[in-house]
């Protein structure tokens, strides 16, 4: 029988990483349409204001978690991309935790598909996103 690691930060939060990050980057790519706001301000394919809302919300809640919870978030994000599996997590742990620094959540945003990686982990932590969003 497989031991399943307990995590410091709670599946809701990592679902709500999840579902923000998703927004944030379906407005991001936003159909690909040039929106003039200015001769000065020209802006490709952006979501305009509701991209930076959601991208500024993700940025302060991943900000306002404490270390461990900072630590787990990135731990999970390197899980779900395929660096190890739950047997693996004390490792991945502790390779977070050396690596975690301020910029955290820059680097967590700035990670290129950051909710498919989370809801793979979690999916290995037998946690699904449908059962979060049935709970809305």
């Amino acid at each position: 029988m497989r031991v399943i690691p307990d995590l410091s930060i709670s599946p809701e939060k990592v679902f709500f990483v999840i579902s923000k990050s998703r927004r944030s980057d379906a407005e991001a790519s936003g159909g690909g349409v040039v929106l003039d706001f200015g001769d000065d301000d020209m802006s490709y394919g952006r979501g305009g204001r509701g991209d930076t809302t959601d991208r500024a919300e993700l940025v302060g809640f991943i900000r306002a978690l404490n270390v461990d919870e900072q630590i787990d978030l990135v731990a999970l994000t390197w899980l779900g991309r395929g660096d190890g599996d739950v047997s693996d997590w004390r490792q991945l742990r502790a390779q977070a935790a050396q690596a975690h620094n301020q910029r955290t959540a820059s680097y967590l945003i700035g990670t290129p598909l950051l909710a498919d990686y989370l809801e793979e982990a979690m999916a290995q932590f037998g946690k699904s996103f449908e059962e979060f969003e049935e709970q809305l």
